[in-house]
């Protein structure tokens, strides 16, 4: 009876593939958008210009899932798919699910990575990624914020900040929050900041790993940046970001959360491999390594919090 049990849980690992293309196929097409008001599979694939018998067949598997309900031959989304998979709602996150449809045609290079050790990005959109970061982050950037603490914090730079998500967080508590990243990624994060009606974000274009920081802070943020990158640049990275503090500012670093061994829990070591796919020299890093470059740095009395997946470490500069 083992080996059956051994055999069950093998191909719940191997077959695991098949929920998350169902649900990059639904999202690419917007399915939950036309799921609002319930409907049959053959309205549903007229609207969609799609096969009728693959459009039952996917809204069967949706159903299945959970995302769709099913009364009869009528199909409507269920309160989780209202609330998370259609356009313009606030918790929307189809922009994160594109960017792992995307993720899936540079993972289908593994084979080739493993020979090699280069990265097979063959597919990206870099409005989808950056966007999908917001839908990530919007959903926890109270606790993030929380967990920095901004006592005797009036001005603070996002470093690689993406879409904003932290900073316009930081300025709705009366903090100056500057974003700093690429062109192309500021472009979408002043749309995100206006969306967000939020004021008091400001922005600096530039290569954060070799262009200067204009200013100095009293908080930088360096969140979900460090597992894209080699253990030296990461240390140059923070070193730079200490030389550009006020007197006793502070840094704070959100990363993955991975043990020491780098092998628990499975989802980020599996996120490892996404950057052994997608970058040069990036991996999840662990508590103590990420500590040693923050010390080696200048900074010291490093305070340490888990927040579900991530971890954040808050270091004061001397």
């Amino acid at each position: 009876m083992r080996i059956h049990q051994q055999a069950d849980e093998l191909r719940k690992i191997w077959g695991a593939f098949r929920a998350p293309r169902v649900v990059m196929t639904a999202n690419e097409f917007r399915v939950f958008d036309h799921l609002v008001v319930p409907a049959t599979a053959s309205v549903v694939a007229k609207r969609l210009k799609t096969d009728v018998r693959a459009t039952t067949i996917l809204l069967d598997a949706l159903t299945g899932l959970g995302l769709v309900s099913k009364r009869g031959r009528i199909y409507g989304n269920t309160p989780l798919a209202d609330t998370l998979l259609v356009r313009g709602k606030p918790f929307y996150q189809g922009d994160i699910i594109s960017h792992a449809a995307n993720l899936w045609d540079n993972w289908s290079g593994l084979n080739e990575v493993l020979r090699t050790g280069k990265p097979f990005r063959c597919a990206h959109d870099h409005e989808a990624f950056i966007l999908g970061m917001h839908n990530i982050a919007v959903l926890k950037a109270k606790r993030v914020v929380d967990a920095i603490g901004l006592r005797g914090i009036k001005t603070a730079i996002d470093i690689g900040g993406g879409p904003g998500t932290y900073a316009i967080e930081m300025a709705r508590r009366g903090v100056s929050a500057t974003v700093y990243d690429a062109p192309e990624t500021i472009r979408i994060a002043r749309k995100v900041a206006r969306k967000s009606g939020a004021g008091g974000v400001l922005f600096q274009k530039g290569d954060f790993l070799h262009d200067p920081v204009k200013g100095t802070f009293d908080l930088a943020l360096i969140s979900q940046v460090l597992h894209a990158y080699p253990p030296e640049e990461n240390l140059a990275l923070i070193r730079k970001a200490r030389g550009i503090l006020n007197p006793g500012g502070r840094i704070a670093v959100q990363e993955f959360f991975i043990e020491p061994n780098l092998a628990r829990p499975h989802s980020n070591a599996l996120f490892s491999v996404n950057m052994l796919v997608n970058t040069e020299g990036g991996r999840c890093y662990a508590i103590p390594e990420m500590k040693q470059w923050l010390k080696a740095t200048g900074f010291r009395s490093i305070r340490v919090k888990k927040l579900g997946d991530s971890v954040m470490l808050v270091g004061e500069g001397v």
